[in-house]
């Protein structure tokens, strides 16, 4: 699966984009963003706070509840704001 990380989630955990294997436990965006957490201080400080940061699977906005299966891109991003 490809993770893309935006804005402050690139710049803590040190990469842009990344192509992971994901264990077999990781079923949902939650799961993956728990997995994260555990691959270093930088992911563990980036990803902390769930109400910090959004997600989209494959370019469409989701929950963290939201399942992984079929999907090939995850994006985290900060909450975006219009004007």
């Amino acid at each position: 699966m490809r993770v893309l990380y935006f804005a402050w989630l690139r710049e803590k955990t040190g990469t842009g984009t990344e192509d992971i294997a994901l264990p077999a436990s990781v079923t949902t965006a939650a799961e993956l963003v728990a997995w994260l957490r555990t691959r270093g201080p930088g992911f563990a400080d980036a990803f902390a706070t769930p109400a910090l940061f959004r997600c989209a699977i494959d370019q469409e906005f989701c929950a963290l509840d939201a399942p992984l299966a079929g999907a090939t891109e995850i994006a985290f991003f900060p909450p975006v704001t219009g004007g």
